[in-house]
């Protein structure tokens, strides 16, 4: 099997990497590669790329995903997050390829408490979220053969996240104030990673397992409760803080106010992808809790 794989050093894809490495052959590329072109700015670049490694399946796990400099940079959003997709698609159909794509909870408006499935309603709050559906919509109407997975609240042990920029806020500042008014769940890169792996082999040997599926941890947090978690983690293992867990301040999404608007509820119901795959999904303090292991053992 051949697999073409698009944004190879973001968090999910460095991961990808490793867990779609016994599945085939892999040519990982980023927008700076040179024998191949993965910048999915250029379009062109983009579909020559595919139709010269010809792969089996394509994973793009690059897109734009600066959301308030998406709000005033709206045309390269939507280059990268949906014109790009919609040549892969093209591209892939005309190869009979898997095309395997993630998307976001942010193409929900982000409002009630109740888990958002599949089929509920979508309503983007932002330039960034209406960018990523146009890209699931390009792809579902292709009529390729794909994998979109939405996730929310993305994290890795590599490169900078939530988690350590709380860390680090705690060390230096006499105060740390928190949203708690979002809810949501923080998912680990190498989940993503691990059950997009099983995920093209079950479809491979069964193409009607094709489509959209939600893809996040179990359970639900704020951002608040997150940090919170994530200093008491830090606290056990001996790091020295100058705002403790119990210290961290609660505050309500209208006292941060962003140039993107962000969904108070990202919940995602995942019940569809683990009974489509016989998947079970981790909660999400144990993912965190490992990789703030990883993270502070550096």
């Amino acid at each position: 099997m051949k697999i073409l794989l698009l944004g190879k050093n973001g968090q999910v894809g460095w991961e990808l990497q490793r867990s779609l490495a016994p599945l085939g052959q892999v040519l990982a590329l980023d927008s700076k590669s040179l024998d191949y072109c993965g910048d999915l700015s250029d379009l062109g670049g983009l579909a020559a790329t595919v139709q010269r490694f010809a792969p089996d399946v394509i994973v793009n796990a690059a897109a734009y995903t600066a959301v308030d400099k998406a709000e005033s940079e709206p045309g390269v959003a939507r280059r990268v997050n949906a014109e790009a997709p919609a040549v892969l698609a093209a591209e892939a159909l005309k190869l009979n390829a898997l095309l395997v794509h993630y998307s976001t909870d942010y193409v929900f408006a982000g409002d009630g408490e109740t888990p958002w499935q599949e089929s509920d309603p979508v309503g983007p709050l932002s330039v960034y979220g209406a960018t990523k559906l146009a890209g699931e919509q390009a792809i579902q109407s292709s009529g390729c053969s794909h994998l979109i997975f939405r996730t929310s609240w993305v994290y890795a042990a590599r490169g900078n996240n939530f988690a350590k920029t709380m860390l680090r806020l705690a060390q230096e500042r006499d105060s740390l104030n928190v949203i708690n008014d979002q809810f949501g769940t923080p998912t680990g890169a190498d989940l993503l990673a691990d059950v997009t792996a099983h995920a093209i082999r079950a479809v491979r040997q069964q193409s009607h397992l094709g489509g959209l599926y939600h893809l996040a941890s179990a359970g639900e947090t704020t951002w608040y409760r997150y940090a919170r978690f994530v200093l008491e983690q830090a606290q056990a293992a001996g790091v020295e803080l100058q705002v403790g867990p119990a210290s961290v301040g609660a505050i309500a999404t209208a006292a941060y106010p962003t140039p993107a608007k962000r969904p108070g509820n990202s919940r995602l119901n995942t019940q569809k992808l683990q009974n489509a795959f016989s998947l079970f999904l981790p909660d999400w303090q144990d993912g965190v809790a490992r990789m703030l292991i990883e993270t502070l053992e550096k």
